[in-house]
């Protein structure tokens, strides 16, 4: 039985989902370093030159290689500037399984980037690699995020009640020190017969439709439940 992802580039109308290079360390560390992504995400903060270098040049690579999941790093087709991540991950290749989580680059928020990048991986993954449920989770504050999940054709399944951990600013705003918050993740599911549901956009958007700021808590690579070694990445933890 296969236990890992063969090593692909994916291609939309308007994107390039492909392995992370070095060349992507600045663009990678800019993008991580964005207050959106603090708070909704897991990532060290501040996210240095070094956690990027980790993730792009060994640590995105190895997930495909060790079998847990597979990472893309997404770019516009036009500009080759980095978009955002698409991470399948917590791999279940005997169920078929897999969990999906992304993050969007500041800049290219609100052009329907998230839902189309991850529309086209959920193609790749349930109807190339026989896969038979891809898994979604979303903080229950996150309604950007479930608005991706419903866009791409997902079904709300139910609540994991004080599942996880945002990061919120104290009274003094921007200048304050980031809290740690828990907060229920709502989750949802795709399974191949619910594809249909979302084959009327081929390049994953609907006319008139953004996704706000892309749904940051899909992108769970790192949980800041556990210890970390330098690259940002759990130590001991059962989840990657």
């Amino acid at each position: 039985m296969t236990t890992t992802f063969p090593d692909v580039t994916i291609s939309t109308d308007r994107l390039v989902l492909r392995p992370f290079e070095e060349e992507d360390v600045t663009a990678l560390t800019e993008m991580m370093n964005d207050e959106t992504v603090t708070a909704w995400t897991g990532v060290p903060h501040p996210y240095t030159q070094a956690h990027a270098r980790a993730w792009a040049t060994r640590d995105s690579h190895a997930e495909r290689t060790e079998g847990r999941g597979i990472v893309f790093a997404v770019t516009e087709f036009l500009t080759h500037r980095l978009v955002g991540i698409v991470h399948l991950q917590n791999t279940n290749w005997r169920t078929r399984a897999t969990e999906v989580g992304y993050v969007t680059a500041p800049w290219a928020r609100g052009e329907g980037y998230a839902s189309e990048s991850v529309l086209a991986v959920a193609r790749w993954l349930l109807r190339e690699q026989g896969f038979e449920r891809l898994e979604l989770r979303t903080a229950a504050d996150n309604t950007a995020s479930q608005q991706v999940a419903q866009k791409i054709g997902c079904i709300s399944e139910g609540v994991l009640r004080n599942a996880w951990i945002v990061r919120t600013r104290s009274e003094n705003g921007t200048d304050g020190p980031w809290t740690d918050t828990r907060t229920d993740l709502i989750v949802w599911s795709l399974l191949p017969e619910d594809l249909d549901d979302a084959d009327g956009y081929p390049d994953g958007r609907a006319d008139g439709y953004t996704d706000g700021y892309d749904g940051y808590d899909g992108y769970r690579g790192y949980d800041v439940d556990h210890r970390s070694d330098a690259s940002g990445r759990p130590v001991g933890a059962d989840r990657n």
